[in-house]
């Protein structure tokens, strides 16, 4: 009995892929602004308020944009790359592990893990003397 859910559980690890059963697909990207309380738009979907948490898909590439009255608004983007390590250990467990970890992007990882945005402050519209004169 013991054997057999041994090699249960061994051809199971040996059908899937590295990079999704240890790492996921997704990845936790801590962002944050100065001041707080801060709009933050990820491909111009607004998702909260700084200071924020977020789980993004590895697999995409992010446009974040801090947006607060008074302040200019600032954009960051977060970018991916594939992790070799996962590709290797995929080949040497088996096709499937390959198109498992491709298809669901589990061998990228996020190039930025934290966001921090410092935002200037907008110039008031200074009052133009040559106007005054015509008054």
């Amino acid at each position: 009995m013991k054997t057999k859910i041994l090699a249960t559980v061994l051809i199971c690890a040996y059908l899937t892929s590295c990079a999704t059963l240890f790492k996921g697909t997704k990845e936790e990207v801590s962002i944050n602004s100065e001041p707080q309380k801060a709009e933050v738009y990820v491909n111009g979907q607004l998702m909260g308020e700084t200071p924020l948490a977020l789980k993004l898909e590895c697999k995409k590439t992010y446009s974040v944009e801090f947006r607060k009255d008074g302040f200019k608004s600032k954009t960051y983007q977060i970018t991916n790359h594939v992790g070799a390590g996962w590709i290797i250990l995929d080949v040497f467990t088996g096709l499937i592990g390959v198109i498992i970890d491709a298809a669901t992007g589990a061998w990228y990882s996020l190039d930025q893990k934290n966001v921090n945005a410092v935002l200037e402050k907008q110039q008031e519209n200074p009052i133009n003397p040559e106007v005054l004169l015509f008054y």
